[in-house]
């Protein structure tokens, strides 16, 4: 059964990091997730390094790279139907840094990209095909322009 009320929760693995404004991106989670007609079921960002992401995305999806995530849905069947997700999202914050520091967003701004990228995943877009990746930018710039 279905917490009544679902919690978004953040946790540190292998990393120091203090998140800031967490519970501003509380809010703006849930209605980013609202506003794509879904609710929000139990939801868990991890953040950690790349070492640490690394070996997540070996031993589940048997890629050898690094990423910034990796989100893992974790809705059940009868939680779908009633359009309710849930996840744990992993997040490299050594990529997040990278990212920032290569492409010039502010660092913040970089992990809310990649915060709602996970969130995007779990509401049901994909990234596989060129079409798909476009789709899913223009979601992200539009959930960013929202906070």
């Amino acid at each position: 059964m279905m917490d009544m009320n679902p919690s978004i929760e953040f946790i540190n693995e292998q990393v120091q990091f203090s998140l800031k404004k967490k519970l501003l991106l509380k809010s703006w989670i849930k209605k980013t997730i609202k506003n794509e007609n879904h609710k929000q079921g139990p939801i868990c960002f991890v953040f950690c390094n790349d070492g640490y992401l690394l070996k997540l995305n070996q031993k589940y999806l048997q890629h050898d790279y690094y990423t910034d995530i990796l989100t893992f849905d974790h809705t059940d069947v009868d939680s779908k139907k009633n359009g309710i997700i849930s996840g744990d999202l992993y997040i490299s914050i050594d990529r997040v840094r990278d990212n920032s520091a290569n492409s010039g967003p502010s660092f913040d701004t970089e992990l809310r990209r990649v915060m709602v990228h996970g969130i995007l995943h779990l509401l049901g877009y994909s990234d596989h095909s060129k079409r798909e990746k476009e789709r899913m930018k223009k979601k992200e710039d539009f959930y960013l322009s929202k906070f």
